[in-house]
């Protein structure tokens, strides 16, 4: 069995690095370390596995598949199902949430402190306007701008990252120790920590992204399934371990950051705060820079990868350039909610397509179980969104249940379902459904 050199799997695990983070994967652990306080290990570690564990077992599942993209690992389910969790995924990790959060980060972090308060809502439609332009002008001529960005200044933005960690590691603002867990975090820190790696959307972006892993190590000259998979998971391991990395650090310093600042509203907020304290007005100025950068790369590979799968769903429908423009337009009018909206509303719709991720990569992972049965694919994915629809009327901002009159709805399945007030209420209803699918696709058999 042929095996990547140590050299191709460095290789293979920066390149995967650099397509799950982003600048926006910073500004929820240092919120979390922020609220977590002295509980940040037990929040950390539930966000571990959600934010860099899950994407990982997604790009080794569909290696494992020898599918050609998501479309056609969903579609084991069923025609219908693919098409609708394809489209629903690739808009939420692109013009619904991901690509808008892209440029309100990038203002939250380098724009926002510098405009007067009565100016934000005109200050954050012209940057995002300025922005969705350079999206799209790279979109529709890409040349070498990803390599370039991803050569340059990928390495310039965590250069900037590790000076500010060493510095804030070094010169603590408070002792964590001392620093009191607020809201979720007092008693389920580590519930709570798993509910926020799913803002990440790694898990989705593994799923969406993993072909393009696969496709590299196949190049490379690895072909059969097992020794790809393997292959993907050594270079998975090494880009894991320094994400994992990177958010342990950046949740520490969050945490310490309590010692003089009040939890901020959002974790970009946090971020401008804690650089301009130990740079003053040239560190924010640098970390604005690089932050607007990466996020500008990150959007850009978002534009062209969404438009290219959705002419490919629909050939005979738009253009790629038709698509890139639509798709720029929808992130600019989202992007103005701002970002603390974007966050409430993302919430939601993560709650709902997280689960039925988590399912299909387990499902794939262990497709040996079941010889690949429709049927538990069908039971096991159908009663897990079942019960993801009630978290994901759970997760809905409460003035959006309260109009709704869901709260009755999102009380019962409280008491009744279980976990479903951690937000982990799909969990039984996936393994019913799966033992449901075991047993009628073994009657089934019986039948024939």
């Amino acid at each position: 069995m042929k095996k990547l050199s140590f050299r191709e799997i460095i290789t293979v695990a920066s390149m995967l690095f650099g397509m799950f983070f982003g600048a926006g994967n910073l500004i929820f652990p240092v919120s979390m370390g922020q609220l977590a306080g002295q509980n940040l290990w037990q929040a950390a570690a539930g966000f571990l596995i959600t934010g860099v564990g899950i994407p990982l077992l997604g790009v080794a599942a569909l290696g494992i598949s020898r599918e050609d993209g998501l479309l056609g690992l969903s579609s084991r389910v069923g025609r219908g199902y693919g098409l609708f969790f394809t489209c629903a995924l690739y808009l939420t990790i692109g013009p619904f949430f991901a690509i808008p959060r892209c440029a309100t980060v990038s203002y939250t972090v380098g724009i926002e402190r510098m405009v007067p308060g009565q100016g934000q809502t005109a200050g954050l439609a012209v940057f995002s306007l300025l922005f969705f332009a350079a999206v799209l002008f790279f979109s529709l001529r890409p040349g070498e701008i990803l390599t370039w960005v991803g050569k340059v200044l990928n390495p310039l933005f965590l250069c900037f990252l590790a000076v500010l960690m060493v510095r804030a590691l070094i010169s603590p603002l408070g002792d964590v120790s001392e620093i009191a867990p607020q809201g979720a975090y007092v008693s389920s820190a580590f519930a709570t920590g798993l509910l926020e790696g799913y803002n990440t959307m790694d898990a989705l972006a593994g799923l969406a992204f993993g072909i393009i892993v696969v496709d590299v190590i196949r190049s490379l000259g690895i072909r059969d399934a097992g020794a790809i998979a393997k292959n993907t998971v050594y270079a998975g391991v090494f880009s894991s371990i320094l994400m994992a990395f990177i958010y342990v650090l950046v949740t520490v310093v969050g945490a310490q950051s309590r010692g003089v600042f009040e939890a901020a509203s959002n974790g970009g907020e946090a971020l401008a705060q804690i650089a301009e304290y130990y740079f003053g007005g040239a560190g924010a100025v640098i970390l604005a820079v690089t932050v607007t950068v990466a996020c500008l790369k990150t959007a850009v590979g978002l534009i062209t990868s969404c438009s290219e799968t959705f002419v490919g769903i629909f050939p005979g429908g738009p253009s790629y350039k038709m698509w890139a423009a639509a798709f720029c337009a929808l992130s600019f009018l989202i992007a103005n909610l701002g970002l603390n909206a974007i966050i409430a509303y993302s919430l939601p719709v993560l709650m709902f397509l997280y689960p039925l991720a988590i399912v299909l990569i387990l499902l794939t992972l262990g497709s040996r179980l079941f010889g690949g049965d429709r049927t538990v694919l069908q039971w096991t994915i159908g009663l897990t969104a079942v019960a993801a629809a009630v978290d994901f009327l759970r997760a809905l901002p409460e003035n959006a249940r309260y109009v709704l009159h869901l709260n009755g709805l999102t009380e019962l399945a409280e008491r009744f379902v279980p976990f479903a007030a951690e937000g982990f209420g799909w969990m039984i209803p996936a393994l019913v459904g799966f033992g449901a699918g075991l047993l009628i696709g073994k009657l089934k058999k019986a039948d024939r």
